[in-house]
């Protein structure tokens, strides 16, 4: 009964606007394929349509990204549901038009370059531990991979965000918005030497309460890390380009390889939309296939 109901909405939705707007076949076509996969969704979901809100569409929407739908597709599909549902309110169906304040997704960028966990135990592996560089340096390169921070995050911290006594860092993202995130035991131990028996061989000013200086005693800067990292790549042969981000990337990749939820990699990556996040899960799909076919005896 439900399904029939919902194809009532659907065909005089489609008679209408091809009786008003005069609408091509295939246009027609496509906004029918649009809500009928959006209306099976619901079905599957047990919510009605005169139920729906904003926050079923963008689950949707999310489970699409998750598999693999590009984003053309998606806006195509909320340009057919805001009609749609705008013929529901028009028609006195339902009293509140879900789909008003749904926005278009962003054009979803080419899928984060990322390295794969040997590449990162050579890279965090390079740095000499005997000198104060090297200390320091170890300490920002297990943060950055331990923690997913985004190289500004990094090179601004300041003593204040450290919980040591619990392992956990207080961060500041993007638009001042505060997040904590755990640092694991092995992660902070590096930390902790770098803090106890060498940052003080780096400062020069007693005043500051940066966490990573460099040798000017100032707070390190995006430019001279990114310039540490591209030193220890070649060190250790990795012929991939390298930034401070691709740990980052390759911190949310290996958490979702190793069964992490994606809502909580969301949380510690600070980002504002899971469909961010859930690009991390193509790149993780791909490396299990190569893994797939390297090692499997009949692949």
């Amino acid at each position: 009964m439900k399904n029939t109901l919902h194809n009532d909405y659907l065909e005089n939705f489609l008679d209408n606007i091809w009786a008003e707007q005069g609408l091509s076949k295939n246009t027609l076509v496509s906004y029918e394929h649009d809500i009928k996969s959006f209306l099976l969704y619901l079905q599957d979901t047990r919510i009605q349509i005169l139920d729906a809100s904003l926050a079923d569409i963008n689950s949707y929407i999310s489970f699409r990204f998750a598999n693999g739908i590009s984003s053309r597709s998606n806006m195509r599909l909320i340009s057919s549901l805001k009609k749609f549902f705008l013929y529901l309110t028009s028609r006195n169906l339902i009293k509140v038009n879900p789909a008003e304040n749904l926005e278009s997704p962003r054009k979803v960028k080419s899928l984060p370059h990322t390295i794969d966990e040997g590449s990162v135990d050579k890279l965090l592996n390079a740095p000499d531990l005997k000198t104060r560089l090297g200390a320091r340096d170890k300490a920002m390169l297990e943060i950055l991979y331990a923690c997913g921070l985004r190289v500004s995050e990094l090179v601004t911290l300041n003593f204040s965000q450290v919980i040591t006594e619990s392992n956990f860092l207080r961060v500041m993202g993007k638009g001042g918005k505060e997040r904590i995130i755990p640092i694991n035991d092995y992660a902070l131990s590096f930390l902790i030497v770098y803090i106890e028996d060498f940052r003080d061989e780096f400062v020069k000013d007693k005043k500051t309460d940066a966490l990573f200086l460099s040798n000017r005693g100032k707070a390190m800067t995006r430019h001279s890390f990114w310039h540490i990292i591209k030193k220890y790549a070649a060190q250790v042969e990795i012929s991939d380009h390298l930034s401070p981000h691709t740990l980052r990337h390759a911190f949310a990749t290996h958490m979702i390889n190793n069964g992490a939820d994606l809502r909580v990699v969301q949380l510690l990556l600070g980002h504002s939309d899971l469909a961010t996040t859930q690009l991390y899960t193509h790149i993780a799909k791909n490396e299990l296939k190569e893994l797939h076919c390297k090692n499997h005896p009949r692949a």
